[in-house]
């Protein structure tokens, strides 16, 4: 490939990346313009670009029918109902308030992508904090750091976990035994910050519980036909890709997106047009800008490219390697969305062990199914750790910040890139640290 588009790759991608962080232009904007320009300069074809786009048709496909899911069924009033709930459980004690996102976001994302647990739980926050007349950005983000941090409990939790996990082919069973008390530190290291990052609301308390208002269910037989639908999905997000002919979880959302839009539609408490005009665009956008940029810096060679500089800089210390990339991928995953992230990570690290002789070439066909030498296996543990966690650093490091990011706009308050930044860079070095230690001594010493 010629070295110009290499070149102009790189500088696209690191120019939408500033422009988001500056906020000089909205993000999907950046990433949309950056995409577009490697079009029209033909680094890549628009077919190609396509492409790009459709091997991520999983994640889209999984965010598009969540999105169309939980939006059907707001007309009911359920999200704002459950809201309450969470309140007078809490006993109006911003405290037991920030404990209780804790302890309801990390069993779900110990089974559900951490995405799809945003999505399903974000829409309770802003009338919640509405209720206690507090700012509910605060509570957003620290859901989101929980639902990212829980993704490290099991294979499935987070997509940039299972990437990982099915490239060295890693049983769910094993994953549980090896990595789940990584996960366990991850979210025990988020919870010692509430104190400190969340001082206002930790000491917010609400006296007079009266007088919050009790909304009550709209359509409760269509909730009650709704509540079936989503417990469909939520079994089949669960074992889906365990039947004998497999259900990936895109289809489970599509599939419910799609029924739930016929129970509205027939029920008549909503049109389809209304949900289907509600849906966040702007974050779907986003992704597919952000897996053109990706394949734009693969298909020029730059990734491959940096095969050799791991060789260089690395040789064969394993322990130097794993502690490195702990940081590395998990700085680099704070500012480049972790999805895109390890899938040009993972044949990158492959290509490096077989060019420093640590791996059999055969490990780098697509479908190989057997097992990578035990001594290399924390080097892909660490980029694990490292691209779930640093995706709490900051605004666009993993998908389920932009999704609350969206739903925070769709609800009249936007997520700044500094505001985030606020929250994130403490949580991350803090469990950066934490999961260093944990491989350090777990696996290399």
């Amino acid at each position: 490939m010629e070295n110009w588009q290499a070149i102009l790759s790189i500088i696209t991608f690191i120019t939408v990346i500033v422009l988001i962080m500056t906020e000089w232009v909205h993000l999907t904007i950046a990433a949309f313009l950056g995409a577009l320009l490697l079009v029209f300069t033909n680094v890549m074809t628009l077919k190609e670009a396509v492409g790009y786009i459709g091997n991520s048709h999983g994640t889209l496909g999984l965010f598009f029918g969540v999105m169309v899911l939980v939006r059907a069924f707001e007309p009911t009033k359920i999200f704002d109902y459950l809201a309450t709930q969470m309140v007078l459980l809490a006993k109006g004690d911003g405290k037991r308030l920030l404990l209780g996102i804790v302890g309801i976001t990390t069993p779900i994302c110990a089974v559900l992508p951490n995405a799809t647990t945003v999505m399903l739980l974000a829409p309770l926050i802003p009338p919640m904090a509405q209720e206690i007349g507090i700012n509910f950005v605060p509570l957003l983000i620290l859901m989101v750091f929980v639902a990212n941090s829980a993704g490290l409990l099991t294979l499935v939790g987070d997509p940039a976990t299972f990437i990982v996990g099915d490239a060295i082919n890693i049983s769910f069973t094993d994953y549980l035994l090896r990595l789940s008390l990584g996960g366990v530190i991850a979210v025990a290291a988020v919870t010692a910050t509430l104190p400190f990052l969340f001082r206002k609301i930790w000491r917010t308390k609400l006296e007079n519980l009266e007088q919050l208002p009790h909304p009550e269910i709209n359509h409760p037989r269509v909730l009650a036909v709704g509540t079936l639908i989503i417990a469909f999905v939520l079994l089949f997000f669960v074992i889906g890709e365990s039947l004998p002919v497999p259900i990936s979880p895109a289809a489970v959302a599509l599939l419910g997106a799609a029924l739930a839009l016929l129970l509205s539609h027939q029920s008549k408490i909503d049109s389809v047009h209304n949900i289907l005009r509600d849906v966040d665009w702007s974050t779907l956008i986003f992704f597919m800008s952000i897996f053109v940029l990706i394949g734009g810096l693969e298909k020029t060679g730059v990734i491959n490219g940096l095969s050799g500089i791991l060789a260089i800089v690395l040789g064969k210390n394993i322990v130097l390697g794993s502690l490195a990339l702990v940081f590395f991928v998990g700085i680099l995953s704070s500012i480049v969305p972790n999805i895109p992230l390890v899938v040009a990570m993972v044949p990158l690290l492959k290509q490096y062990l077989v060019n420093v002789g640590l791996a059999p070439a055969a490990v780098l066909a697509a479908d190989f199914q057997g097992q990578f030498p035990p001594e290399v296996l924390p080097l892909f543990y660490a980029m694990m750790f490292g691209a779930t966690l640093g995706g709490n650093g900051t605004l666009v490091g993993a998908s389920s910040n932009i999704v609350a990011a969206g739903i925070s706009e769709q609800h009249g308050r936007r997520i700044s890139f500094k505001t985030f930044l606020h929250y994130g860079i403490p949580v991350m070095l803090l469990q950066l640290v934490a999961s260093a230690l944990y491989v350090l001594f777990r696996f290399l010493l």
